[in-house]
C-alpha cells in the first residue's frame, strides 16, 4: 500500500510540474512592458480575422480543439498598437494549418495581415502587431523559455 501511494504522489507531482504553466505566468508583466507602451482597454489587433478568432473561438472548435481559457492583452504607445491573445487548450492545440489560412489568407503573415503564432502543448499566442514590434519580440522571448 506505502509503495501504491508513493507511486501516486511522484505522478501527482510530475502532472503538476507539466501543466504548471497557466495563462497569467505567460503574460506580459508590467515590468516587461516596454517603455511608451500602456495597457488599455480597447481592442487593438491588427485584422478583423485575429478579432474574430479571438471573439468566438468555439466557432471554430472542430478544427483547433476545445478552449479551456483566453485572455488578451491590448497595448498602445504614440508609435504603434496591437495585442497578444492567449489561449490555453484542454488537450491541446489541433489547428496548425487552419490558423495560418484564416488570419494570413495564406500560407505567412503579410503587411495587412501580420499576426504571428506560437503554439505549444495546451498553449497557443497569437501577437497581433505591425512587423518589427519590440511588444512581439519581448513576448516571444519570455513565452519560447516558458513553453520549452
Amino acid at each position: 500500500m506505502i509503495k501504491f501511494l508513493i507511486i501516486l504522489s511522484i505522478a501527482f507531482l510530475l502532472t503538476i510540474k507539466s501543466n504548471g504553466q497557466s495563462i497569467d505566468s505567460l503574460k506580459l508583466s508590467d515590468k516587461e512592458i516596454p517603455e511608451g507602451y500602456a495597457l488599455t482597454k480597447d481592442n487593438n489587433c491588427i485584422s478583423i480575422q485575429a478579432c474574430t478568432f479571438y471573439d468566438s473561438p468555439e466557432m471554430y472548435g472542430a478544427l483547433i480543439g476545445k478552449l479551456k481559457s483566453k485572455q488578451i492583452q491590448n497595448f498602445d504607445s504614440k508609435k504603434a498598437k496591437g495585442c497578444i491573445m492567449y489561449f490555453e487548450f484542454e488537450d491541446g492545440f489541433k489547428g496548425d494549418g487552419f490558423l495560418g489560412g484564416l488570419l494570413w489568407g495564406g500560407d505567412k503573415p503579410t503587411k495587412e495581415h501580420p499576426e504571428e503564432y506560437y503554439a505549444k502543448g495546451n498553449f497557443l499566442i497569437i501577437w497581433s502587431f505591425k512587423k518589427g514590434s519590440v511588444v512581439t519580440t519581448i513576448s516571444k522571448d519570455k513565452i519560447k523559455a516558458a513553453l520549452k
